[in-house]
């Protein structure tokens, strides 16, 4: 008997709204039977997180697509998704049959893979879709704790780099980190003026 698999890729991201850090988008193809548990990784809390991330290893490929601060202010927000899921979609040598399923309204993905389509909370209710974000979450704060090495001040492992009020207080206290600070961001623009 001839059993065929239907191949797809979800896509999710992390960090679009940030005022600092890079932006994540991460392609994910299952290879084996997915953990329970998934969901919008924003509805699991650090530890779960950790844990699922183990379990995903084992069970998905990843495609991740880094977009830095400088890319995004040089080419905004929009063209920064794009070029984040085209890197995560060529990391992951997406075959021309795969079905793309990508969170949110906007399709990003490149003209190229015309199987592409997007599905509000996607996250929440495509398995695949969530192990992306769960991953992306994972990663992201992984990198973003990093940088409180380099930049203790800041607190970036807490906020990992969304406008909090210690982030805002921060900046005022130590200033724009170039490089680091998403400068085209009306926030960022504001507190570089104080």
């Amino acid at each position: 008997m001839l059993v065929i698999i239907k191949l797809m890729i979800g896509i999710d991201e992390v960090g679009r709204g940030c005022w600092a850090g890079p932006l994540l988008i991460v392609a994910a193809r299952q290879k084996a039977d997915l953990p329970g548990g998934l969901k919008d990784s924003k509805l699991l809390s650090r530890a779960q997180r950790e844990k699922i991330l183990d379990l995903l290893s084992i069970s998905c490929d990843f495609g991740e697509g880094w977009v830095n601060a400088k890319e995004i202010d040089k080419k905004g927000l929009a063209e920064a998704m794009r070029l984040g899921v085209g890197r995560a979609l060529a990391a992951i040598k997406v075959e021309p049959l795969e079905e793309i399923i990508i969170d949110g309204k906007v399709n990003y993905a490149p003209p190229r893979y015309s199987n592409a389509r997007c599905i509000v909370d996607a996250d929440a209710i495509v398995p695949l879709v969530s192990a992306a974000s769960i991953y992306a979450k994972v990663r992201r704060d992984r990198y973003m704790s990093v940088l409180k090495e380099n930049y203790p001040a800041y607190g970036f492992e807490k906020h990992v780099g969304y406008g909090t009020s210690a982030h805002r207080l921060a900046i005022e206290q130590n200033g724009i980190l170039e490089g680091v600070h998403r400068q085209s961001f009306k926030p960022i623009q504001l507190l570089s003026e104080l």
